[in-house]
């Protein structure tokens, strides 16, 4: 009877540090930009009252942009001798003109495969390998990411910024 509890209990130990971990690494933050696209972060809340305080930055309330994120993290796989070895894990934010959250919407399939295409790009010329997060080895990322949302986009598109980034080993 033993033999057979036991390993219940670990999968369900397991399921549920699973669980936790993926609210965690979610910032818990995706239902509630789902279910409500329109409303303002409170990012966005706290600037507009820096900015009728006159404690903001006025370059920020001149500029025109706001910050959108998008809800579903990019999973891209290291492949190397025809398996798996590692997969990267990014979350992206992108830099629109502001009033454009409807458009960025609209056509986000296209735009999540055309970053998708950059990244996997990147990870085949080895990007993603050893000191991927230093800033040379960045740059061509960061630059190829802006040009893919500048092609769906157009002019909406300002830039788009890595908020998070992970490379788990096999």
């Amino acid at each position: 009877m033993l033999r057979l509890l036991l390993p219940i209990l670990l999968m369900l130990a397991g399921l549920g540090g699973g669980v936790v971990a993926g609210r965690m690494l979610s910032g818990g933050t995706e239902t509630a930009a789902a279910d409500a696209p329109d409303a303002p972060d409170d990012h966005e809340e706290d600037a507009a009252e820096d900015d009728e305080d006159g404690h903001g930055d006025p370059t920020d309330a001149d500029s025109g942009y706001e910050y959108l994120r998008l809800n579903n993290q990019f999973i891209v796989p290291l492949i190397r001798h025809g398996s798996v070895r590692s997969l990267v894990v990014l979350s992206l934010t992108l830099e629109i003109e502001s009033g454009a959250t409807e458009t960025v919407y609209d056509r986000e399939p296209r735009l999540r495969d055309a970053l998708l295409r950059v990244m996997f790009a990147h990870a085949n010329v080895g990007g993603f390998d050893g000191s991927f997060t230093s800033v040379e080895a960045m740059t061509p990322l960061r630059e190829g990411l802006r040009e893919a949302a500048r092609q769906v986009l157009g002019e909406i598109a300002r830039d788009v910024l890595i908020t998070d980034i992970v490379r788990q080993d096999a």
